[in-house]
């Protein structure tokens, strides 16, 4: 007995250490591994940032680059920012909680010449003004933003959900439960604001859009939970108004 409980006792040891240098050997090959230069790291990272349709996260850039240790990409990251400081044609934003390469605000009319864009593509100065109107005062329903601007305004905001600047979050406990809508992740990309936050004050947004802010329009700017930046599910219609 006391033989096999010391032959026990000799293999539990033995897978013991086997299991250490199973360990010590996983450890040796990760050391092993060589690093990714700096300089390469930096350019994949401008690679999939240029390369990515929407602002691309953080998350997104840890799991596309699971390979690498996060501080070597967190400091190819802050030496890519550093770089796009230089004046250039191009900078790197944050935008919507994601890293986008973006043409320079003062160059944006020589790039619309490139793409001959057309009136029709932009927004009126009504759909610019429910627009105000909702990023300040979201969620706002459609009585309230014809309350604001004066004019009915279900026309527009049907403009404004089938461009997806804005959306339908809810419906306020009334008597009828009207719509209650908000801005989306893409009005934070066309208007280059990383999150609600950033929203500059009323008179100045207006100035830069070129209209006079309505009267009644007081800035208002939610708490950031009761406007997540993911889209909405669909089980709310999104093309008519009520």
């Amino acid at each position: 007995m006391a033989e096999k409980d010391g032959r026990e006792g000799l293999e539990g040891q033995d897978g013991l250490e086997g299991h250490e240098r199973l360990e010590e050997r996983e450890a040796h090959d990760e050391q092993a591994l060589p690093r990714r230069p700096a300089a390469e790291l930096k350019a994949i990272l401008e690679a999939l940032i240029f390369a990515s349709p929407d602002p691309l996260t953080p998350k997104a850039i840890f799991k596309l680059l699971a390979t690498e240790p996060k501080e070597d990409i967190q400091a190819a990251l802050a030496e890519l920012r550093q770089d796009y400081e230089r004046p250039g044609g191009l900078e790197l934003v944050e935008v919507a909680g994601g890293y986008q390469i973006v043409t320079r605000p003062d160059l944006h009319e020589w790039v619309r010449r490139l793409f001959h864009e057309r009136t029709t593509q932009r927004l009126t100065v009504q759909a610019l003004e429910t627009l105000a109107v909702i990023a300040y005062r979201q969620p706002i329903t459609a009585l309230e933003i014809t309350e604001i601007r004066g004019v009915n305004t279900s026309g527009v905001i049907n403009t404004l959900l089938e461009r997806h600047l804005v959306k339908i979050v809810g419906r306020k406990k009334v008597v009828g439960r009207p719509f209650l809508y908000a801005t989306t992740r893409e009005f934070l990309i066309r208007f280059g604001l990383n999150e609600l936050s950033d929203l500059p004050k009323v008179e100045d947004m207006a100035e830069a859009l070129g209209f006079e802010p309505p009267a009644l329009l007081v800035e208002h700017t939610p708490p950031e939970d009761m406007l997540p930046l993911d889209e909405p599910e669909d089980d709310e219609p999104t093309g008519s108004i009520h």
